[in-house]
Formats: structure tokens, C-alpha cells, sequence
């Protein structure tokens, strides 16, 4: 089926039942926006303790928009259950939702998938649309059709679309309700018309004509756009998607540290890059990398991906060299600045891979800290949202301490690190923070100052890709005898 696209699909169609699989980040995010977008919602999982926690109304992740959604909505167009045969049967469309986790090789773990797939054959009872919505390499629609005939499903009794999400952590409600595009892989009419009607109120506007629409850049006389394609290249417009913008932010990142060799400024570059229409703005922050679900793993899934159909693609190789190349970079400049590190503490603001989120699944920040760990710091971390799930995977202890008070994580420390592009942190009392800290130097991973800012507050500040500045400590107190 050629690519084509189209903003309208005539006239809103009835309500479509969904069942979606798996109340992850995207499986939640989905259930609870196709609710909103007045559609039938069963979300299983087989979590139980999740479920009833969502079943309580309670969201599980810190995402905005999302616990008013989720009561608007709960037992009325969504409703969260375990029991995936049931959920499956009166479904026109099941959504599939689970981990993909990255193996070994850099391969995507497609194990859930088929498991799921394996139930859904079992439950069937009549045509029924299975729609790809984790990210899966690509020919996964393929392997879903095999698995669907080896269980006895006969071929028209199902299609398999690749609908993959383009959601950023923070922003999800709103980037599946205002997306840039919706793509569709289907390999024929009947399956897309299906998913034509499910997003129809976003493509023909009507969603954005209700009271209660949340705001954003789609409106009614702008809806959002939907792309047909086949579903082999929907599976790659996702991971390429995700690669492509991998290798931004490792481009201006390699071009930071050009930039600090020679004196220049990194945000003065990515802004003159950035004016290009061709290039834009976005993700052309330098720092200290890219981390998260996400990139990490559907860089080296698309690398996989590529070796495995005999295809050079050794960019992605260099993407996260450079990737991994910037915490080394970063480590170093924490230890530059503070001579030795065994037995200093320091604050590290941020825990998250990202602002706006409680995730700190391949978060630099946690993987930062566990350096500054191993080479004897002491570490008072804070974030906003991310504590408790940090503490998961890096324990309170001896030498790491957890407060929501980044004044009291900084008390007598001899330095701050900014890990988390928080606003929280863009905002603080400098000079309070200096007050508060044994020595007044901050070490920013996320260029949230200004330099001459952060001199004119008494501060040595060492940042990315821009020259570092030292403020004099003469005439100000000293918080311990030398």
C-alpha cells in the first residue's frame, strides 16, 4: 500500500471498542487518550497489584494531565481489568502495548509480544485488528501473522497494523492528542479504515470542538494529520524517528566539546544552527546525552536491525559512542573542579533522565551518581518527582542521602551538580544556594544558567560547551577552618 495522507476522514464515526494490552507508559497513555477521544476502553494487564491500583484511580506514573483524565474517565469510557480474554472479545481493535526490553545483542526482547499474541489467538472470536503499538523492528508483522496461524487463526480473521507512539515522556497526554502525525501501517483498506474511525476525532477535528478539549496545537480547523503507509515502513519510521533525533543531540554534543576547546559557546552555535528551518531547534541542547526507555534502546535495536539485513549502518555506532562518551566528559570536569573527590559531598540536583517525569530508566543522573559513589562521594541527591523510584535502583544509604529540599541537599557541600533539566532548578535563590553550600561552585550537566549570571552570584561555574568562570571567595565566610 503506497504512503498517503489525509487530515479529514469525512464525517466523525460511532465510538470504536479498544482493548489495549499492557498499562506501561504507553499502554496507560493510550487507554486513558482514546477514552478521552470518546471511545470504549478495556486496558488489561497482569500486574494485579497495578490494576487495582488503577482501578482506585490512582496513576502510576508522574505524567501531566494524567490523574484528571484518568478520573474523568475511569469506569466510564476506560476501565482496567486482568482478565485478557475478556477484555479481548468485544474489542474491534486490540492494541499491543508491552515491553520490548533490549536483549543482549541490542535486539529487541520480543518474548511479551508473542506470549500476547499467543492469549489474543486463544480468545478470538471473530475479526479483530491487532495494532502493533509497542516498538518493534521491523517485519514484527510478519512474525505476529506466523504466530496467529500457528495457533489456528485463519487469515481473515484478523489484520496486523503498525501504529507505532512518538510520545515524549512529560508531554505524552498532550503529543497523543496534538501529534505531529499519526502513522498507520496497514497492508490493506480494511484495516486502516478501522483505524481511520478510531482517529477520526482528532482528524477531522471534531475532538477539539468539546468544552473540555485539552488546549494545543491541533485544533478544529487544524486537525491532526494521518499517514498510510505499509506496516514494514511504519515499523521503521519509528525507529528511525528515534534514531535520527539520538544523532541531534550527539551531533551537538560532539560539537560542545569543540566549542569549549576553542573558547566558543554552545548555546550561541545551537541557536544560529537551530534559526536554519532545515535543522530547527529542537534537540540541539547539549549536555550530558540522551537516556530513558526510549533512545538507548531503539538506537541499538535499529543498529541490530540494519546488521541483520546486511546493511552499513555504523552512524549508530558513533551516536552512542558520543552518547556515552559525554558522562565520561562530564565525570571529568566534576573531578577538575574539585581537585580530589574521596570524602566530599555533593548535591546532585536530579534524578530523572529528564524533567517532567519520574523515570530514571537509563537516566545519566543515576549513572553519574553511581560514579561519584564509587570514587568515595558523599551524594545528597534531590528531584522533584523522581526520588522514590531512584531509590529503587540505588538505595539510601551511608553516602547517599535523598531530600526534596535542593537548599538542604546543598548544606555544606562542596558542590552542586545539575543532573535534570528541572525548572525547579533553573529558578533557585543563588544566593541562598551560595550560602548554603561549603563552596560555591556548581558544575551544570544541563546549562541552565548563565555564566555571567552565576560570576556576578559569587559562583565558579563549570557548564557544557561553554568556558567555565570563577568568582573570587575573597570576603566571604568560610564554613569550616582550613
Amino acid at each position: 500500500m503506497p504512503a498517503s495522507s489525509d487530515s479529514s476522514s469525512g464525517s466523525a464515526s460511532a465510538p470504536v471498542t479498544i482493548c489495549v494490552i499492557g498499562s506501561g507508559y504507553v499502554g496507560l497513555v493510550a487507554a486513558v487518550c482514546f477514552a478521552e477521544m470518546g471511545h470504549r476502553v478495556l486496558c488489561v494487564d497482569n500486574n494485579e497489584a497495578k490494576v487495582a491500583q488503577l482501578q482506585r484511580g490512582e496513576a502510576p506514573i508522574y505524567e501531566e494531565h494524567l490523574p484528571e483524565m484518568l478520573a474523568r474517565h475511569l469506569n466510564h469510557g476506560v476501565t482496567f481489568t486482568t482478565d485478557l480474554a475478556a477484555a479481548i472479545r468485544p474489542a474491534e481493535a486490540v492494541f499491543i502495548a508491552v515491553g520490548t526490553p533490549q536483549g543482549s545483542s541490542g535486539a529487541a526482547d520480543l518474548s511479551y509480544v508473542e506470549a500476547v499474541v499467543s492469549q489474543i489467538a486463544q480468545a478470538m472470536n471473530g475479526y479483530k485488528v491487532l495494532v502493533e503499538k509497542s516498538t518493534v523492528p521491523v517485519y514484527t508483522n510478519e512474525w505476529i501473522t506466523r504466530c496467529m496461524h500457528r495457533h489456528g487463526v485463519a487469515s481473515d480473521q484478523f489484520d496486523i497494523v503498525s501504529n507505532p507512539e512518538f510520545l515524549r515522556e512529560g508531554t505524552a497526554i498532550g503529543d497523543f492528542l496534538h501529534p505531529d502525525r499519526i502513522v498507520v501501517g496497514a497492508n490493506n483498506d480494511r484495516s486502516a479504515d478501522l483505524l481511520r474511525r478510531i482517529y477520526a476525532p482528532l482528524t477531522t477535528g471534531g475532538y477539539y470542538h468539546q468544552p473540555n478539549a485539552l488546549p494545543g496545537p491541533c485544533s478544529a480547523d487544524q486537525p491532526a494529520k494521518l499517514v498510510v503507509t505499509s506496516a514494514q515502513s511504519a515499523e521503521i519510521i519509528k525507529h528511525a524517528s528515534n534514531a535520527f533525533l539520538a544523532l541531534k543531540i550527539s551531533f551537538i554534543n560532539a560539537v560542545s566539546n569543540l566549542a569549549e576547546a576553542v573558547d566558543a559557546n554552545i548555546e550561541d552555535i545551537a541557536l544560529g544552527m537551530g534559526l536554519d528551518a532545515r535543522i530547527g531547534p529542537r534537540f540541539l541542547r547539549a549536555g550530558l546525552g540522551y537516556g530513558g526507555s526510549c533512545f538507548p534502546k531503539d538506537v541499538a535495536a535499529f543498529s541490530w536491525v540494519a546488521e541483520q539485513q546486511g546493511i552499513d549502518f555504523h552512524l549508530l555506532d558513533e551516536v552512542r559512542k558520543i552518547n556515552d562518551r559525554q558522562l565520561d566528559l562530564f565525570f571529568d570536569k566534576i573531578r577538575s573542579a574539585l581537585w580530589t573527590l574521596r570524602g566530599k559531598k555533593i548535591a546532585a540536583f536530579g534524578l530523572a533522565f529528564k524533567s517532567d517525569t519520574d523515570d530514571t530508566r537509563d537516566s545519566p543522573a543515576i549513572a553519574l551518581i553511581r560514579r561519584l559513589l564509587d570514587a568515595g562521594v558523599h551524594v545528597a541527591a534531590t528531584d522533584p518527582a523522581a526520588i522514590e523510584a531512584a531509590q529503587r535502583v540505588l538505595p539510601a544509604s551511608g553516602a547517599l542521602t535523598y531530600t526534596d529540599d535542593p537548599y538542604a541537599a546543598a548544606e555544606d557541600a562542596d558542590a552542586v551538580v545539575i543532573l535534570t533539566e528541572w525548572c525547579q532548578f533553573a529558578t533557585l535563590d543563588l544566593n541562598r544556594l551560595n550560602r548554603a553550600l561549603k563552596f560555591p561552585i556548581v558544575i551544570d550537566g544541563r546549562n541552565l544558567y548563565s555564566p555571567d549570571v552565576m560570576r556576578d552570584h559569587g559562583f565558579t561555574y563549570v557548564s557544557v560547551g561553554r568556558p567555565a568562570v570563577y568568582a573570587s571567595t575573597q570576603g566571604r565566610p568560610r564554613k569550616t577552618p582550613l
